[in-house]
């Protein structure tokens, strides 16, 4: 438990109060002002709840819910799904898998289930390679981290600069490489293959030692 936060805090801290309080006024598109009126309740005291620097009790938080048309479990339902993986930058690298057209730093390795495959990709300068592989659902999503990239799709070429992104449909052949003289780094994210076809992913590898693993343990929020 973090110093300074009570016992009650700690445990309401997974069900993000303030951040479903202050969700909700922005879909409804009220003011602080607006909602004061409404409910009878300090702006002051609506602000520190949707900063959770206050735990609200059950009839304030009564009260706001009859604004909002929503119930008191929509605070209090429990998550049904949650995952949570930090790949740190100083364990990437040297790790991948590296070629002579460029070096793929997987983002999100031994995560058992997961639905997506990110990847950090440098590709050397005057190179093409017949990359990236595309998930059989056909999609990919690249952004251009630094340098130039050209994308070639089925006979047709799409150049992207440092900042651009592209989304990408297709079963179409793809072949990409680093525009000019200079590396090209792009971020790539696709459907992970086994989730897709509905396969059972193979059991995650066991872990690193201690201080060589490339994904860190979670932190309880």
């Amino acid at each position: 438990m973090a110093k300074g936060v009570s016992q009650v805090q700690w445990f309401l801290a997974p069900y993000c109060i303030g951040m479903k309080l202050r969700s909700l006024r922005t879909e409804k598109k009220l003011t602080l002002a607006r909602l004061s009126a409404e409910t009878g309740l300090s702006t002051a005291l609506l602000s520190k709840l949707e900063t959770d620097r206050m735990t609200p009790t059950l009839a304030t938080l009564a009260t706001i819910c009859k604004v909002y048309g929503v119930g008191l479990g929509h605070f209090f339902s429990e998550a049904k799904e949650h995952s949570l993986s930090v790949t740190r930058r100083v364990s990437n690298q040297g790790r991948g898998r590296s070629t002579d057209s460029g070096n793929r730093i997987p983002l999100n390795p031994g995560v058992p289930g997961r639905r997506m495959d990110a990847w950090l990709v440098d590709l050397a300068p005057g190179t093409v390679a017949p990359e990236p592989q595309i998930s059989e659902q056909g999609a990919l999503l690249v952004y251009v981290l630094d340098g130039r990239l050209h994308l070639d799709v089925g006979g047709m070429r799409e150049n992207l600069e440092t900042g651009d992104c592209l989304y990408l449909e297709s079963d179409l052949p793809l072949a990409w490489g680093a525009s000019g003289k200079q590396r090209c780094r792009v971020l790539t994210v696709t459907p992970n293959r086994q989730v897709v076809s509905g396969e059972s992913n193979p059991a995650a590898p066991s872990p690193s030692p201690a201080g060589d693993s490339d994904l860190a343990e979670a932190e309880p929020f």
